[in-house]
C-alpha cells in the first residue's frame, strides 16, 4: 500500500515531506487538503491531526503530523535506499544531523516564516505586507546566515561532508525566499550560496518545485 501525504505542493512543510519521500524514491499518493474551504479544520481531517494543520502521513494504521517528524520516519524506515538522510550507521554523524535539524526548526524557520508570508501569503489574501516585520526577521536571519556561513566554510554540508535531513529541512522556505528581495542574504555569503545551489539541484527536489506556487489551482 502506497503511502497517504495529505498536503497542497505550495505548502512548505508539505514540500519538505515530499522532497525526502523522493530522495528516498517512495511511491506516496498526494491527497489535497483544501485549506481554502478550511478542509483541515473539518472534523475528518482533524481526526488526523488535531491541530489542523497539513501535512499528514499515513502509513497503513499509522498517521503522523509534524513535517519533520514525518521525514525523520520515512528517512529511518527507508534507510536503505536513497541517500542515507540520518546517517544511522554512525551515531556521531547521525547526532549532528539532529542538531542541525534543530536549529533550522528554531532559528532559521522562525526569521524565514515570517518574511515568505509577507511576500507571498499577505498578497496571495489580499492584504499589503507588512514591512517592520519584513524588517525585523531580515535582521534576525542574517545573523543565523553569518552562522551558517561559518560553517559552511569548512564543510560542504551542514552536518559534514555529506547531503543529509539537516539540509533537506531548509529547501522548501529557502525556495521561496529566493523570489523575493532578500535573496540577496544568501548571495552575498559566497559559501551559503554554494550550498544552497547545491541541494537546489536535487532532483528530488526538481519534482517538487513546479508545485510551488501560490494560485488557487491547489485544490
Amino acid at each position: 500500500m502506497a503511502l497517504k501525504l495529505y498536503g497542497l505542493p505550495m505548502s512548505t512543510n508539505t514540500t519538505r515531506v515530499m522532497i525526502c519521500l523522493h530522495e528516498k524514491e517512495v511511491d506516496f499518493e498526494l491527497v489535497p487538503v483544501n485549506v481554502f474551504t478550511a478542509e483541515h479544520k473539518q472534523p475528518p481531517f482533524l481526526s488526523k491531526n488535531p491541530f489542523g494543520l497539513i501535512p499528514v502521513l499515513q502509513d497503513g494504521e499509522l498517521i503522523l503530523f509534524e513535517s519533520r517528524a514525518i521525514t525523520a520516519y520515512v528517512a529511518e524506515k527507508f534507510k536503505e535506499t536513497g541517500p542515507d538522510l540520518i546517517r544511522h550507521k554512525d551515531a556521531k554523524e547521525g547526532a549532528v544531523v539532529k542538531v542541525w535539524t534543530e536549529v533550522e526548526a528554531h532559528y532559521y524557520e522562525p526569521a524565514v516564516s515570517p518574511i515568505i508570508y509577507e511576500h507571498f501569503v499577505a498578497p496571495f489574501q489580499g492584504k499589503e505586507p507588512d514591512k517592520s516585520v519584513i524588517d525585523t526577521n531580515v535582521e534576525k536571519l542574517k545573523k543565523v546566515l553569518d552562522v551558517y556561513e561559518e560553517k559552511l566554510s569548512s564543510t560542504k554540508y551542514l552536518a559534514g561532508e555529506f547531503y543529509s535531513l539537516a539540509d533537506l529541512c531548509h529547501v522548501s522556505e529557502t525556495h521561496y525566499l529566493m523570489q523575493t528581495p532578500c535573496a540577496s542574504m544568501i548571495n552575498e555569503r559566497p559559501h551559503v550560496k554554494a550550498w544552497w545551489e547545491d541541494i537546489s539541484s536535487r532532483p528530488a527536489f526538481s519534482k517538487v518545485e513546479p508545485g510551488m506556487t501560490f494560485g488557487k489551482n491547489q485544490e
